[in-house]
């Protein structure tokens, strides 16, 4: 239904109304006109002029300019020609005679309704009536021509003061609107009329040839022509350019928005009262002002008469997603043109449903997987990433309510119930646990599970630290009561360890110390212990660390290693990452793990970062001789980012190697560096703009994905190796894997996975349309020479080629949009 039965009865009334009105005011005009005709002196004009009047009023009044308002038309005639020119010839009472019977006779001809003929011979009454006021106001002929020009402007005002409001209540379109629709084209024609009518007035009163008046009909069939061709010109145009804008609406990812605009656009486009959509299980109703109704699709066995209907399906026909209905409250017939653009509206409309739906799809699945990796499955505790990432934002907060502590809880004995109750059991004794740890909890705590029997608990808002200690207590104390399990009395005994946030400067030192004070409230047989400083051995040798590291920068023992990064295609080399180790004299090999913290914290941290750098320029020149020319990573510590001489620090060398910018590749830390994200634009910035490429290593770990990516211009992502590793087994590792591959693909980004290990793992990866890779399967890390011997050696005769081709093979593999990626540049 285009309306409730409500608003279809004020519309009707208020028709009816203002037909009403128009009908008793031309019923007066005519009775007074007949009164005058009967007063008038002398016989009535030939009954061939009334004939030929009436003949001329009904082909001017045939001839039209039809423009569609939803179920009603605006039309512009030529019916003021042969009334103007019947004043100047006759008396104006026989002129509005003749002007209502040529319109009773045109309705008759072509019926449209009792109401609307009665209004359209009322209307005619009304604006003969008008422009033969305005001729009886001067003397009588010969009339001037200022008499005519007022006659056509009254007759003209009239016709609109009168058809407006009649259109705006049935079409719902405003008054002004269907006034001024077509004025520049409605101008320009009376002018022309006006030139017509003072033509023939010219000619009768000079008394030249009559043939002369030929010309007039010619005029205004020319005149007819090229108003009828602007006009559709013009509404092709507007058109056209509507659907064009409607199309770029509806590029949008949010399915009601797409719904809402469509709609709208679908009714002010083809001119509908109404547009509706219907899908599976959704209906979305609305004029083109203002949505209606959306709700769930209800089917109707009956559908109104006055309704167009095309399918929404796929260019190729393949998928069908819903319908669009347009109703236009009266029968109408769209033409061919117009047929074409609802099948093209429908096509543009089919595509955005489905990538809206899509979009949710991808949206929902990025959701369940973000939830998947910051909870436990088991209890549905936070677990150690969402842990670490609350804990990080409470480090990075420069202003948060009191201190914090981290409270680490060890089940004792608890292999003994899987032993013994099974596995089952023991999963019930787990998620009683977590109820209970969760229920303990103050407001503003993290509880979450590390895994095992390991548990942990973020406490915040601590006034004092010794606060933190009687809440730990207080934790520990609501597992005391016995839990039942299979019908069986368990005791659940637990050990704490309390580290205070406050001087450990991060994460990975807090989460150190809680396990440190752990295990020492286990070896002592108490439920809690707070981390004691002098206690911690390990911390005594970080600081010999510590102080070995200006002898280690100055006798250059740190060394850098490289491990390819392979087309996952080819297996063509493409690039090398560097990765820093430590010869310790004593200690033997140390990884960046080990001694990196150690370095950040030393004041040695840009002369640790200029010497990896410099190897990796020089092992890269050294391969570049040798005929492989290709980018070299080099990760970078949010430290340095800190450092407004880096930037210069690392063009310098760039410069000094003669190494273009685009073939150094920065890999930042994605945890660390979301921290600083205010500080440290300025300097990415700088890079990428001097042609530095950027990397996010382990992405999807870290704090916030997104927007890392939205403030820092990046050229590629590294998928971390612990999605990559299940990516073959695990339909949630793929769907990460899958959802930030599309999200490069749409940032036009490169993406590298991590630890790939296996054949299998390789080729699921290329399957998911990640292009490269690095891991055991190609290479371990190497250093500068070696990895030149291997790039030399190749695979099967192929020099930096380190695995055979997946082509080759008859792998079925998707073909992605840009075959290569984009590191060597």
């Amino acid at each position: 239904m285009i309306r409730n039965h409500g608003d279809e009865n004020v519309t009707d009334q208020q028709l009816r109304l203002l037909v009403g009105l128009v009908v008793v005011l031309a019923a007066c005009v005519t009775a007074g006109f007949a009164a005058s005709a009967i007063s008038l002196p002398g016989p009535p004009p030939h009954p061939l002029v009334l004939v030929g009047l009436c003949g001329a009023l009904i082909v001017a009044n045939r001839v039209k300019v039809l423009v569609r308002v939803k179920a009603n038309t605006d039309s512009t005639t030529w019916g003021e020609i042969p009334v103007l020119i019947g004043l100047t010839l006759i008396p104006a009472p026989w002129v509005v005679f003749c002007a209502i019977v040529a319109m009773a006779l045109l309705r008759c001809m072509k019926p449209l309704g009792l109401q609307k003929s009665v209004f359209g011979v009322a209307k005619e009454a009304l604006t003969a009536g008008s422009a033969a006021a305005v001729f009886l106001a001067f003397d009588g002929p010969p009339f001037p021509a200022t008499a005519i020009v007022i006659a056509l402007i009254t007759f003209v005002t009239v016709d609109h003061i009168i058809f407006a409001p009649v259109m705006s209540v049935a079409t719902g379109a405003g008054a002004w609107q269907v006034a001024l629709r077509n004025w520049p084209s409605k101008i320009i024609c009376y002018l022309g009329e006006l030139a017509a009518v003072l033509l023939v007035v010219e000619v009768l009163a000079a008394g030249a040839e009559p043939l002369l008046l030929l010309i007039v009909p010619l005029v205004v069939l020319c005149m007819h022509l090229w108003q009828s061709r602007s006009v559709r010109t013009r509404e092709e145009r507007e058109s056209w350019q509507r659907l064009a804008k409607a199309t770029d609406e509806l590029n949008a990812v949010d399915l009601t928005r797409v719904l809402y605009s469509a709609a709208t656009r679908a009714a002010q486009i083809f001119s509908a009262a109404e547009a509706e959509i219907d899908l599976a299980a959704r209906t979305v109703r609305a004029t083109e002002s203002q949505i209606l109704a959306d709700g769930p699709f209800r089917p109707t066995a009956e559908r109104p008469v006055d309704e167009t209907t095309v399918d929404l399906v796929a260019q190729d026909g393949s998928v069908r997603v819903g319908v669009l209905r347009l109703r236009f409250g009266g029968t109408v017939r769209l033409t061919e043109v117009e047929q074409y653009k609802l099948r093209t509206f429908a096509s543009a409309l089919c595509t955005a449903i489905r990538n809206a739906q899509a979009y949710a799809e991808l949206a929902r699945i990025a959701a369940e997987n973000a939830h998947a990796a910051a909870h436990d499955p088991l209890t549905g505790l936070a677990n150690r990433r969402r842990l670490y990432e609350q804990a990080d934002r409470l480090f990075r907060a420069t202003t948060h309510s009191g201190l914090f502590a981290l409270l680490l809880i060890d089940l004792n004995h608890f292999k003994e119930v899987n032993d013994t109750l099974g596995h089952a059991a023991g999963d019930e004794v787990l998620r009683q646990v977590a109820s209970r740890l969760r229920d303990a909890a103050a407001p503003g705590d993290l509880v979450a599970r590390l895994g095992g029997d390991e548990f942990a608990v973020l406490l915040t808002g601590l006034p004092t630290p010794a606060l933190a200690g009687h809440r730990a207590t207080g934790m520990l104390a609501s597992l005391d009561a016995g839990i039942d399990v299979e019908g069986m009395q368990l005791t659940v005994e637990a050990a704490g360890g309390i580290a205070l946030a406050a001087g450990t400067g991060s994460v990975e030192e807090l989460m150190r110390r809680a396990d440190i004070a752990m295990y020492q409230a286990k070896r002592a047989g108490e439920q809690t212990v707070v981390y004691a400083h002098a206690r911690d051995t390990a911390d005594l040798e970080r600081l010999m660390l510590t102080g070995e590291l200006r002898r280690a920068v100055a006798e250059h023992e740190f060394a850098v290693d490289f491990q390819p990064i392979v087309d996952l295609g080819t297996g063509e080399v493409v690039a090398a990452e560097a990765l820093a180790r430590w010869h310790h004299p004593e200690q033997g090999n140390l990884n960046p793990v080990q001694f990196l913290e150690t370095v950040e914290r030393s004041g040695q941290l840009p002369a640790f970062a200029d010497a990896v750098l410099e190897q990796s320029l020089i092992a890269r020149q050294t391969w570049r001789e040798a005929g492989f020319d290709l980018p070299v990573a080099v990760n970078v510590s949010p430290r340095s980012l800190l450092d407004p001489k880096f930037p210069g620090a690392v063009l310098a060398r760039l410069a000094r190697h003669e190494v273009p910018p685009d073939r150094l590749v920065l890999e930042l830390t994605e945890t660390l560096t979301v921290s600083q994200l205010d500080v440290v634009e300025r300097t990415l910035a700088e890079l990428r703009d001097a042609g530095v490429r950027l990397a996010i290593d382990d992405f999807g770990t870290g704090v916030s994905s997104l927007s890392v990516l939205s403030r820092i211009p990046v050229h590629q992502l590294k998928i971390a190796s612990e999605f990559v590793a299940g990516v073959e087994t695990s339909a949630e590792a793929a769907a990460v894997v899958r959802t930030t591959v599309d999200l490069a693909r749409n940032l036009h980004l490169t993406v590298v996975a991590e630890g790939v290990e296996s054949e299998p793992q390789r080729r699921a990866l290329w399957a998911l349309g990640c292009l490269a890779g690095q891991g055991h399967l190609f290479a371990r890390p190497y250093s500068a020479a070696r990895f030149l011997g291997l790039l030399q050696r190749g695979s099967g005769g192929r020099p930096g080629v380190l695995a055979a081709t997946l082509h080759e093979e008859g792998s079925v593999v998707r073909l992605p949009a840009r075959r290569l990626p984009d590191l060597p540049a």
